[in-house]
């Protein structure tokens, strides 16, 4: 897999503000949001898509859903918050390493798109 832009980032080749980091994962805004808060919450480890995980990433993936929690309430989003994960272009990847969408600040719609 080439480095996608979230690993360019997290080794500082480009510039990124990491709002949160720890062993497995590092958090940063979204440069296009699509609500005021929109925070992609990034495995260190490089996956491309779910459909490429293994059984061996799940501590990883419960992880991610754990750390956008806390940066959920952090935010004062409390229980007024989406997260999503997209899986392919047909869905909406643009970035070929897993990520975690948490978009909040306002109502959130269903469907989504």
């Amino acid at each position: 897999m080439a480095k996608s832009i979230f690993t360019k980032i997290l080794d500082g080749e480009i510039p990124g503000d990491i709002l949160f980091e720890d062993e497995v994962c590092f958090a940063i805004k979204d440069i296009n949001p699509q609500a005021p808060i929109h925070i992609l919450i990034i495995p260190k480890k490089p996956v491309e898509k779910v459909s490429d995980a293994e059984s061996d990433d799940k501590e990883m993936l419960g992880h991610l859903l754990l750390v956008s929690k806390a940066i959920a309430n952090e935010q004062g989003l409390d229980d007024n918050y989406r997260l999503i994960i997209n899986n392919g272009a047909k869905a909406g990847q643009s970035v070929f390493h897993i990520h975690v969408h948490l978009l909040g600040g306002r109502s959130l719609n269903w469907p989504p798109g």
